[in-house]
This record gives C-alpha cells, sequence and structure tokens, in this order.
C-alpha cells in the first residue's frame, strides 16, 4: 500500500513476515503501485500481466538478467492485440498512444530496490551508481524504482557517455536522461544548409540538448542565446556548448520561450505533434494545443531585429493525420504580422523507419521537414517564390 501521509511517497509490504518500507524513486512522475508484493525467478509473463493490470507492483527478489527477460515476456503479450476497426488516421494515432501508454503502466510494475548509494542487491545486476547520480543526484535510503525506468536510466547513461554523431555538426551531442535525443539528420541539415543573414546575436528557441545552438555557432553566428524550460535540457545544452568549446560565446538560461531583447536570427524546433506530454521526454515530441508554435510565432515580432529572420523547423506528419489544421501556420504567422520570405523541405529520415505493420505507415512514410523562414514587413515583403516543392 501506499503512505499517502508522508512528504516522500512511502512504498509497504510484507516479507518474510516483517512489514517493510521503501521510498518511491521516479524522475518522471509515474505513479506508484497501489499495493506490492515479493516475486522471484518462478513468476510467469502471463501471471506478471495479470497481477499488473490490478494495479499490483511486483517487487523482484530473483536474478537480474530474469527480470530484464521477464520485461520482454510480458512486452510480447502486451503488443498482442487482436485486429480492429479501421479508424481515421487521427483517431488510429491516439489509439496507438493509448496502447503504448498502457504498455508502459504495466511494464513499470515491475519493480527493484536499490540500497543507498544505488546498490542493486540482485545476483548479476550491474552497477548503476553513475547512472543513478546523474538522474537522481543521491540516495541516502532504501527506495523502490520501476526496472523499466531504471532501464532507461542506464541507456541514458551510455548515450551521454558516448554521445551521438552529428554529421551537420562534424561533433558529437551528448544527451541528457529526459531530452529529447538528436537522433534524426533531417532537421539537422536543413539547419546546416539554409543561407543565413548577417547576424550579431541569435536565439535558439527550446534549445533541448543545444545542438541547433552548436550548428548556428559553428556556422560563424558570433552569440546565441539558447533558452528552454526544462532544467535537464539547460543542464545538458550548459553541457554540449561547453564541451564544444562555445562557452564563452553561448548563454543558456531556463525561460519559457523568447529572453529579453531582440535578435537578427531566431532558431525554433517545437515539438512537432499536437497532443498532451505524459513525461519530460514526450514535451520534445508533443505540443498541448499547438501552445509553443502559436507561441513562438504570435512572439516573434517583438524580438527580431527590422531586418531579423526567425526560422522554424515544422513536419507535416500532424496534417497528414488531421491532426493540426492545415492552415494554422498561416493563419497564425500573418495575425502576428509576419511575412514567409521562404521554406525549403526535405523527405523525413523517418520514412524508410515506418513499420509495415503499422495503420498508419503509408501516411508516415510522405513526412517531410520544412524550415520556414519569416521577417516582419519593414524586412520585406512575402516571396513565395522562394518556397520549394514538396520532395
Amino acid at each position: 500500500m501506499l503512505d499517502r501521509s508522508s512528504h516522500d511517497q512511502i512504498l509497504s509490504w510484507r516479507e518474510h513476515g516483517t512489514n517493510m518500507r521503501a521510498r518511491w524513486l521516479t524522475a518522471d512522475g509515474h505513479r506508484p503501485p497501489c499495493r506490492v508484493i515479493v516475486v522471484g525467478d518462478d513468476l510467469s509473463a502471463d501471471k506478471a500481466c495479470r497481477m499488473a493490470a490490478e494495479g499490483t507492483g511486483l517487487l523482484w527478489r530473483g536474478d537480474y538478467h530474469n527480470a530484464r527477460q521477464l520485461l520482454a515476456a510480458m512486452r510480447r503479450r502486451i503488443d498482442r492485440f487482436p485486429r480492429r476497426r479501421e479508424l481515421a488516421p487521427a483517431e488510429e494515432f491516439r489509439r496507438q498512444r493509448q496502447d503504448r501508454a498502457k504498455q508502459s503502466r504495466l511494464l513499470g510494475a515491475v519493480l527493484v530496490q536499490l540500497d543507498p548509494g544505488f546498490v542493486l542487491d540482485l545476483r548479476r545486476a550491474p552497477s548503476i551508481d553513475r547512472a543513478c547520480q546523474e538522474v537522481y543526484r543521491d540516495l541516502a535510503s532504501e527506495a523502490v524504482v520501476s526496472l523499466q525506468e531504471l532501464a532507461g536510466v542506464l541507456g541514458a547513461h551510455e548515450w551521454r557517455r558516448n554521445g551521438i554523431m552529428i554529421p551537420a555538426l562534424g561533433a558529437r551531442i551528448h544527451p541528457h536522461y529526459g531530452v529529447f535525443a538528436p537522433t534524426r539528420t533531417d532537421y539537422l541539415d536543413l539547419v546546416a544548409e539554409v543561407p543565413l543573414p548577417s547576424a550579431r546575436t541569435a536565439f535558439d528557441i527550446g534549445t533541448g540538448t543545444g545542438v541547433l545552438a552548436a550548428i548556428l555557432l559553428s556556422r560563424g553566428i558570433p552569440r546565441v542565446v539558447a533558452t528552454d524550460i526544462e532544467d535537464r535540457a539547460v543542464a545538458c545544452a550548459r553541457d554540449n556548448l561547453d564541451r564544444l568549446g562555445y562557452a564563452e560565446r553561448a548563454t543558456v538560461i531556463r525561460h519559457d520561450l523568447f529572453p529579453a531583447g531582440r535578435a537578427d536570427l531566431v532558431v525554433c524546433n517545437p515539438p512537432w505533434v499536437p497532443g498532451t506530454p505524459t513525461s519530460a521526454l514526450d514535451a520534445g515530441v508533443f505540443d498541448r494545443g499547438n501552445a509553443m508554435l502559436t507561441g513562438f510565432l504570435r512572439q516573434l515580432p517583438d524580438h527580431l531585429t527590422s531586418h531579423g529572420e526567425g526560422l522554424l523547423l515544422l513536419s507535416d506528419l500532424p496534417e497528414r493525420l488531421g491532426l493540426r489544421d492545415p492552415d494554422l501556420l498561416r493563419r497564425t504567422a500573418t495575425a502576428a504580422g509576419l511575412v514567409i520570405r521562404g521554406r525549403c523541405a526535405a523527405a523525413s529520415a523517418a520514412r524508410s523507419g515506418s513499420r509495415p505493420r503499422d495503420p498508419l505507415a503509408a501516411i508516415r512514410s510522405c513526412e517531410t521537414i520544412s524550415l520556414w523562414t519569416f521577417g516582419c514587413p519593414a524586412g520585406g515583403q512575402e516571396q513565395l517564390d522562394r518556397v520549394d516543392a514538396d520532395p
């Protein structure tokens, strides 16, 4: 059961005739299970799925690798959804999100206990202290964490340690846990290749890992101010820009959208899909009510110099799925007093990764990424002749 009277959420369970208690540990705000029972290597995946569906947390006391295999077996069973009637693309997309949320909730029921100092006392368990310190900082008492979240923490540690090679940058970017990783090259290549105005200062709005700020700096922009509303992203961007030797030319601040002042160049790569994020990582994909997209366009004129340019990266997948009004961008830009100076587009790097069994595979395979260029009327009239055709 969950002790809700404590400031920290506390889980309790019976083990060997003794009442046990430990902190509930989560970096993403996942809700703890309603009750906890102790399980081990003899637990079947079918039984684990049934108990997880009832809200029971399964505190693992067996072999670590067997626990990982249990998760894999549960995932295979959860994925066996019966064939259902065809839905409109928007409804199918929402149904897929619901299915993934259900899978995450059920897999999150498998738990492990961590001792002080992030010690995982299971047979064949790896050393996890460095990875956990990056996310949870410290642990002075026993805690219980979802094995699925812990696996994500360990995977993120490897990404952070090894980094991701960015061809457009000629260097590696090191993502932190909970910060959207720049694994796609399509939008990065567009920013690396688009003609840039003569600019003394640029703003990078919603910087994430800082990859776009780094590309601007590598292209000779003297100074970049990058913002993000998430503390994790601010720390991640600072770390990456420092690694790349741009500390003296880059400033990263925690801020919602724009910093104070105006810039000659403003770049924004907002979450591409309208929807409600359910985790910090989701916030890099889903934009609740198109709030960041429309907020960027509405506020852009107040933060551009008279001949400055705003660059907006956006996927057309939401329009193809029926999740976003195709005229929203132009309508919002016009209402804000912006003019469209150009648009370049590229085929999505995700096209080849569409799963054939996915009912939305055909739509996903047509996705196009666009880099829109905006300016204020004083900086020139709308030039739609510069708009490239879809690839």
